[in-house]
């Protein structure tokens, strides 16, 4: 058992941090998110054509390159970072995990291709009104019509919901919980774009009114290939996670030497040392929470739901608490809009709350211990 990243591996981050360094400075991130479709297309583009990243762990079958989920933990944490304004974390933790995971050979050969590519976005549409990830919270229907099925009801926090390419449903039928493809131009689909607390991350309620899709593998048997989606998604949120609380660290150490108070540096005075050292310690923990469950993953090692539900919670508690010390740190100038803390603020909130919060995780944690 390795958790130590490779040298390609490495290679990999170093080149997509240059990449996300030059081409998605905070500028342009704050510049996107205010559009109206707050979505990078130039970025996204690049990211297909010269780096293909969005193939990286397609199976080259389905025209990927077939790497594994210890490389999307790389990237992951690299985006986590920076915070670029583009539908990956949607389409390719969501919508393309859900496609691999769904025991459905024509609708992989249909859709991964396109998504490997960059032509075509996706994500998947999963909570109601309750906002809860478990099979008992979906209450959308699907009708089969002999010929073809229909859906009916609303899915709510969709992320990139109102410009996906395609939109993966999770509907329950006569025989269980079911997923099905809808094209994002379907007759029958309104999307609603939200306006959440973190404009880097677009949401959107889906209302479906006897709107045509098509069914993805066998009907009723949806929900062990989306736990096992939610997983590793989970996965890739801490690694996001630990990447953000990352880059408020370094933000908060590189301000404390800089700011001059008093005629000395306040990063001399022991009260920042000792809030620093904190920070360090709590993303150092996250980082190996993350390392261990992106291990996991890439293995699918039993250990995965304790291991993906143990980084959820460490994660979310840690990112959340170094955002807002990292503030804190840089004072008043941290609560203006032009400065980028409140990007990782806002980004640490909605990701403690994605996928279910620390307490939910907790639960989760238990209960696969069972204690």
């Amino acid at each position: 058992m390795n958790f130590a990243f490779n040298e390609e591996q490495e290679q990999l981050r170093q080149l997509v941090r240059k990449f996300l360094d030059d081409q998605s400075p905070v500028e342009r991130v704050m510049e996107v998110m205010e559009a109206d479709v707050p979505i990078d297309e130039p970025l996204w583009a690049q990211m297909a054509e010269q780096l293909g990243l969005q193939a990286l762990a397609i199976p080259e079958e389905l025209g990927g390159s077939g790497y594994g989920f210890l490389e999307l933990v790389v990237v992951f944490e690299e985006m986590g970072r920076r915070l670029p304004c583009v539908p990956f974390f949607s389409t390719i933790a969501l919508g393309a995990t859900a496609l691999l995971h769904c025991g459905d050979e024509a609708a992989q050969k249909e859709h991964l291709p396109a998504i490997a590519s960059g032509e075509l976005t996706a994500t998947l549409a999963l909570t109601e009104g309750d906002a809860r990830w478990d099979p008992d919270s979906i209450q959308f229907t699907a009708t089969d019509h002999g010929d073809g099925w229909s859906l009916t009801g609303t899915k709510t926090h969709v992320i990139d919901g109102a410009t996906a390419g395609l939109v993966l449903v999770a509907a329950r039928t006569g025989n269980g919980i079911s997923l099905f493809a809808v094209e994002g131009a379907t007759p029958g689909l309104t999307r609603e774009t939200l306006t959440p607390m973190d404009l880097t991350r677009p949401l959107a309620t889906l209302t479906f009114d006897g709107t045509p899709a098509r069914l993805v593998g066998r009907e009723g048997e949806a929900w062990p290939g989306l736990v096992t989606t939610l997983r590793l998604a989970v996965v890739a949120l801490a690694a996001e996670q630990v990447g953000g609380a990352q880059q408020c660290l370094e933000s908060a150490v590189q301000y404390a030497k800089e700011r001059i108070q008093f005629g000395r540096p306040i990063g001399s005075f022991q009260a920042v040392k000792h809030l620093c050292a904190d920070m360090l310690v709590l993303v150092e923990s996250a980082r190996s929470a993350a390392y261990y469950a992106g291990w996991a993953a890439a293995e699918m090692d039993d250990d995965l739901p304790v291991a993906a539900s143990m980084a959820k919670a460490y994660c979310s508690d840690a990112y959340t608490w170094v955002a807002g010390q990292n503030i804190q740190v840089h004072g008043g100038i941290g609560f203006t809009w032009e400065h980028p803390a409140h990007l990782y603020f806002k980004r640490a909130k909605s990701s403690e709350l994605l996928f279910g919060d620390p307490a939910h995780h907790r639960e989760l944690l238990a209960q696969a211990l069972d204690i």
